[in-house]
């Protein structure tokens, strides 16, 4: 059976594809893994670590819960939402960073620069230096400066796209 793709989507599709669809691959990829991370963020913001506040926007728009606040003060407050933001952006990381490593070799990047349980390894060891940063980042930013949870959760996200890309072009993949 002959491929009924047109060549040059058959082009950029494969691991071949130019720098710039390359990158655009890598975007979608992205935003795939961002929307697994997203959605499993705001399930263990929610219910496991609740850490959300009433005029979070996104915990508006779903009718999520609100952090239990009881008798702490402001900065306990936020001191508290902090550090379980963070831990909900570490757990939602492990599974999105595993959807982000299977659309990126299946889309993106040439496996096969290391042997395939070192590029695994080198590829959660970046993506977690770059998760690691963003979630004290993230956690930095509500402590320090009262910032909303979803606010933050997005700062996180645009380092960690940066960090990630160039590392995996760079040094994990062979291109």
């Amino acid at each position: 059976m002959k491929n009924s793709l047109h060549p040059t989507l058959r082009h950029w599709l494969s691991h071949e594809a130019p720098p710039w669809v390359q990158f655009i691959k890598y975007g979608i990829c992205g935003a795939i893994a961002t929307g697994v991370a997203f959605i499993l963020f705001y399930l263990f913001a929610a219910w496991l670590w609740p850490c959300l506040t009433e005029n979070d926007f996104v915990r508006k728009l779903f009718h999520l819960p609100i952090m239990p606040v009881d008798a702490l003060d402001v900065a306990e407050i936020d001191a508290l939402r902090g550090a379980r933001a963070r831990n909900c952006n570490i757990l939602s990381f492990i599974f999105s960073n595993a959807v982000a490593y299977a659309t990126n070799i299946l889309l993106v990047f040439k496996p096969g620069r290391h042997v395939w349980y070192l590029e695994i390894l080198f590829f959660y060891a970046v993506s977690s230096v770059a998760a690691l940063v963003g979630s004290y980042g993230m956690e930095l930013l509500i402590n320090q400066f009262g910032m909303m949870t979803t606010i933050a959760f997005a700062a996180n996200i645009v380092a960690a796209f940066l960090i990630n890309y160039a590392m995996r072009k760079f040094v994990i993949f062979k291109g």
